[in-house]
């Protein structure tokens, strides 16, 4: 039998959710000085129960007078030493809904019998054996006091999230403030996900996107039992969920933390209206992306995924145009065209997914007046290094017009080398004499010159283009031609002009 028993660590601190916060689990009671003399040892059972109250007796009809929850102190003095009245003991104790027993040898057995472990380990009903001799007075009342103090604790926590959660809602705190108040109260990721389960806001606290996030989007809805969650919802409307991962318990009970919460985000989205969530959904990953707010490539493939943009296996576009455009968003159609759409500063982002083999209907870009789009795009890296190329592009594009990546050979090459210095020098050089002039004479050479490289060997449309009469085009061509010491009508010259252009932005 020796060989059976488990030795106890007074530092088990593994807690279950689903009861009251303010309870210690029998591994908490067995911590206690006053049962620490007697050298516990657990035989049987789970300590993950949480003990309500203590109780003594040493009956064989203790059952009857237990409410559920109580921690047995016993030396088994009444009991019976037959198999079956202790098997039967046990389960009436189970079936009374007893946290544990706890058995002080010595006075009726010299070791637990074995029907008696056997029993509770089949019930799982915590069977904890005490070598010395206790004071069981000394014991309920160090117990009691901890169960009183902890009761005390959870009140008082209850009632700093309360304040907290509320004084949110009534300064009117972004969606994701209360998110990270809440993964900062828990200490462990929260993730607030609508009814189609893709995240709308993510704290991850100290994981990494992709260690939080993977495999969120289409995972099961059987979420496991360490994870707690609740619903948003009020008025009879319900709008998604909060979920958090495992992390340690909370004095006030994890669940108690995510309801206040919950009620939060609840009034929020009572005031922010319909869309709001959805649009929320892509301002946070779409501004994570741009803004280059991701730690690898894993996260922020992560992220888009858990935001509803599969990127794995599908055939991906980046488009961006002006902000100023009036907002279309565009319709998601299940297990075909999906798409993130969101306005960062003054652009644009649109993101697009499609089965693999697809090709990217022009309805799809409705919701872009003019800009740029990338070429077919696989996977996230594929993703990330087109954005910065497409969002240059769509810079140079006119009002309405829409061009293609694949179009732009020279353009591309300029956004991927955009950060090597040897370019920016480049651009420096050969366009100082035309900066310092414009900069000095508020002039338009470098507008002039841009129409130029943009309709070369067509100078009518590079006149039409720069908005100048011909006579004054061309003086400006000659005043071009004259600063930098350079035909205008060199081809090397002209594509070695463009490429600084490029460089040199807008």
């Amino acid at each position: 039998m020796a060989a059976d028993r488990l030795d106890f660590s007074p530092d088990r601190t593994d807690r279950p959710d689903g009861f009251d916060p303010g309870l210690p689990t029998v591994a908490d009671v067995l911590g206690v000085a006053s049962l620490q003399a007697g050298l516990p040892e657990v035989l049987a059972g789970s300590v993950d129960a949480p003990v309500r109250w203590v109780h003594v007796s040493d009956s064989e009809r203790v059952a009857a007078l237990l409410d559920g929850g109580e921690l047995l102190l016993t030396t088994g003095a009444g009991w019976s030493g037959a198999p079956a009245p202790l098997a039967q003991l046990v389960d009436e104790l189970a079936d009374a809904g007893l946290a544990g027993i706890v058995l002080e040898l010595g006075t009726r057995f010299t070791v637990a019998p074995p029907a008696l472990v056997a029993a509770c380990r089949r019930r799982d009903l915590a069977l904890v054996t005490l070598e010395q001799e206790v004071k069981f007075v000394a014991v309920t009342e160090e117990v009691h006091r901890r169960i009183i103090a902890g009761q005390v604790e959870a009140l008082q926590e209850r009632q700093r999230l309360h304040e907290l959660f509320t004084g949110l809602s009534l300064r009117g705190a972004p969606v994701e403030v209360v998110v990270h108040e809440a993964a900062r109260a828990l200490r462990a990721p929260v993730v607030l996900e609508d009814l189609a389960h893709e995240v709308v806001v993510a704290d991850t606290a100290e994981l990494t996107d992709a260690e939080a996030l993977a495999g969120w989007t289409g995972r099961s809805r059987r979420l496991p039992p360490e994870w707690t969650r609740v619903p948003v919802a009020a008025r009879g409307a319900r709008w998604g969920e909060l979920v958090a991962l495992p992390g340690p318990p909370h004095p006030a009970g994890r669940s108690t933390v995510l309801e206040q919460a919950a009620t939060a985000l609840a009034l929020s989205r009572l005031a922010d209206g319909e869309g709001a969530w959805s649009r929320l959904r892509a301002d946070t990953v779409l501004t994570a992306l741009v803004g280059a707010q991701y730690a690898s490539d894993a996260g922020i493939e992560a992220r888009l995924e858990a935001s509803g943009l599969p990127v794995r296996d599908r055939v991906l576009h980046v488009a961006v145009g002006s902000a100023a455009a009036p907002v279309l968003e565009p319709v998601d159609a299940p297990g075909s065209v999906r798409s993130l759409i969101a306005d960062i500063g003054a652009e644009r982002i649109l993101l697009l997914s499609l089965p693999a083999g697809s090709r990217l209907p022009e309805s799809a870009l409705a919701a872009l007046d003019g800009g740029a789009v990338s070429d077919p795009l696989s996977g996230t890296a594929g993703l990330l290094s087109a954005l910065p190329v497409v969002r240059r592009l769509a810079r140079q594009a006119a009002p309405g017009e829409l061009l293609h990546v694949a179009d732009r050979p020279l353009a591309r090459l300029a956004a991927e080398l955009s950060g090597d210095h040897r370019l920016q020098e480049h651009s420096a050089r050969m366009l100082a004499p035309l900066i310092r002039h414009d900069d000095a004479t508020d002039g338009d050479l470098i507008r002039v010159l841009r129409a130029v490289v943009a309709h070369p060997g067509n100078r009518t449309a590079a006149a039409s283009a720069s908005h100048l009469s011909r006579s004054v085009f061309y003086q400006r061509l000659t005043l071009i031609s004259d600063l930098l010491g350079a035909d205008l009508d060199d081809g090397e010259t002209l594509s070695a002009l463009h490429l600084a252009l490029l460089a040199h932005g807008r």
